[in-house]
């Protein structure tokens, strides 16, 4: 059974303005765009049927979830949850960042750059404890998966909380560590969809599964465009490159369900369509370069996309080619069980084994997928586009948090749908996924409403 979770981050608050740290501290309050934006929440999400919804008790993530709810015509009933409560940083809280900055810049430093390795120093009775914030969010965000997950199987559930606790919860579910916590971003009022498969869960204890590769999907991260915010700007002091990846539109065999592999498919007229409002989607976006994959599908979306943007030539390179499936190409789901029994679940449960007969695997597809991406941020600067495919982009994904082949179906790509990933500290600094899967310039939907075919 799928259960999906509708994550959101709360509205603007006063101290957000201020520049304040918030942490638990419960003085900060929406402001009146705070307000208004959870109010576009709400009504991008009003005609999703919500079995439960859960929030943070601080007032900032309360305020945003009663408004979200009150735009739809049966809320389920508002739980205040304290395992939602924000990353506790009481040495820091109500401070200015500026002052935390010149008071604790070593500790400061730390933070930002080794969020595993940071501790608070903290007098108790006497004793000095060292408290290590983003670690025992971790340990809080896999408690709260814990205790809810098993109550919804086959429900979608609204979750309101904070930046912090929120980039905990995506890890925890997705399989990264603490020291991604910086790598993961949260705008205010920003929406993210998981889909988990709860039949991996322990139906007495809740625990999250080991072996973590096809437990959940995270179809979108940190949507704004329903409060008119395409993406995040580039954080202060952004220095590497800014990277919008996008999959190819829609093919005749996508929409049948066919696997068609390196077999060279042109996109159909709906996948012209998404490319066409692709484009207009970021007609308006500088773009410095723009590199694709040298197939029909790719290189059309990218043609498209690039006809707001003429100045550019397009690169073309092989090394973003989809995976070869081998003799799989060309067949239904239901050929290839035929012939090859068992080998398609195999592929959807544990895809780091599967050798395409007469293809590749995804250790090929991640050596060439991986060699490829890292020359490009390495020889490219300023905002660039590049065009690929479903397995290569999934790849790409999983590389930025050194995730291995078992995680292949960790992150959703849709039909025509943006990616947005920043080198903030350079090219040989951390990835920082800014935004995930944007599909909403093609439906309207916050959910992803592309096919669901083959690859």
């Amino acid at each position: 059974m799928i259960t999906r979770v509708i994550l959101v981050r709360h509205g603007q608050s006063t101290y957000n303005v201020e520049q304040r740290i918030q942490g638990r501290l419960d003085l900060s309050v929406l402001t009146e765009k705070g307000m208004e934006t959870a109010r576009q929440v709400g009504q991008a999400l009003k005609e999703i049927s919500l079995a439960a919804a859960y929030c943070s008790p601080l007032q900032r993530a309360k305020q945003t979830a009663e408004v979200i709810l009150s735009c739809m015509e049966n809320p389920p009933t508002l739980q205040p949850q304290d395992l939602l409560r924000e990353v506790d940083l009481p040495l820091w809280e109500g401070m200015l960042r500026d002052e935390v900055k010149a008071q604790y810049a070593e500790d400061y430093n730390c933070w930002k750059n080794r969020p595993a390795e940071f501790f608070m120093a903290l007098e108790n009775n006497g004793e000095t404890k060292k408290h290590y914030p983003v670690v025992s969010l971790f340990e809080q965000a896999k408690q709260f998966w814990q205790s809810i997950l098993t109550r919804h199987s086959g429900e979608t559930i609204l979750i309101v909380a904070h930046n912090g606790i929120n980039r905990c919860l995506t890890a925890t579910a997705t399989g990264l560590t603490p020291a991604d916590y910086h790598c993961i971003q949260q705008s205010n009022c920003g929406v993210s969809v998981f889909n988990f498969d709860t039949s991996c869960l322990n139906d007495l204890t809740g625990d999250l599964p080991t072996n973590q590769g096809s437990f959940v999907q995270l179809e979108s991260l940190n949507i704004t465009t329903h409060v008119g915010v395409q993406f995040p700007k580039p954080r202060e002091g952004h220095s590497g490159p800014r990277l919008l990846l996008v999959r190819h539109g829609e093919t005749e065999w996508n929409r049948q369900g066919k696997f068609q592999g390196q077999i060279d498919v042109p996109l159909n007229d709906n996948g012209r369509s998404q490319a066409a409002k692709t484009a207009e989607f970021l007609q308006n976006v500088h773009l410095d370069f723009a590199i694709s994959s040298p197939m029909l599908r790719p290189k059309e979306t990218a043609e498209i996309i690039l006809k707001y943007h003429p100045q550019l030539n397009l690169e073309l390179d092989a090394g973003l080619c989809e995976i070869s499936h081998g003799l799989w190409e060309g067949k239904f789901e239901k050929e290839i069980e035929q012939d090859y029994p068992g080998l398609l679940t195999e592929w959807k449960t544990a895809p780091e084994n599967v050798q395409m007969p007469e293809g590749e695997n995804l250790q090929d597809v991640w050596q060439r997928a991986i060699a490829t991406w890292d020359e490009i941020v390495r020889s490219h600067s300023g905002v660039g586009m590049v065009v690929a495919h479903d397995a290569i982009n999934k790849a790409i994904l999983c590389h930025l948090f050194n995730l291995g082949p078992e995680h292949f179906w960790k992150f959703k790509q849709g039909n025509g749908g943006v990616t947005v990933i920043d080198y903030p500290k350079g090219a040989d600094g951390p990835a920082v996924l800014e935004v995930l899967n944007i599909t909403a310039h093609l439906s309207g939907s916050i959910l992803d409403k592309t096919a669901a075919g083959a690859l």
